[in-house]
């Protein structure tokens, strides 16, 4: 949940790397309020919810997004990619899953300074 909130303080801070861990624990907690959210429109017909919720968390998904890029020494303007039909999400995945690289032009290697 730290991983979620500290994601939401940076919100607007498209600057600086983001670890693997950092990411996917973000994108596991949008996925579950995400889930928890459609399944209160679908109880309430309503359908409202779930879209305030993605609205409100587009600009942290993407600067998580361009952090996580960062950290695999590619600009955050590779997010772009992803408005490829299939193509774009493969590519994507494949930076999102990649290790870290050493301190590049983003900074110093997040991975590197938690371990010491």
């Amino acid at each position: 949940m730290e991983y979620f909130i500290g994601a939401l303080k940076k919100f607007a801070d498209f600057t600086g790397r983001a670890r693997r861990k950092e990411f996917w624990m973000y994108t596991l907690f949008y996925i579950i309020f995400y889930a928890v959210t459609a399944a209160i429109d679908v109880a309430t017909g309503l359908y409202m919810l779930s879209t305030i919720f993605a609205l409100v968390m587009f600009i942290p998904t993407i600067s998580m997004s361009a952090r996580r890029l960062h950290d695999t020494g590619r600009s955050g303007w590779w997010q772009l990619i992803g408005l490829i039909p299939l193509i774009g999400a493969i590519v994507l995945l494949i930076f999102y899953v990649q290790d870290s690289v050493e301190g590049n032009e983003y900074g110093d290697n997040p991975k590197a300074l938690a371990e010491a």
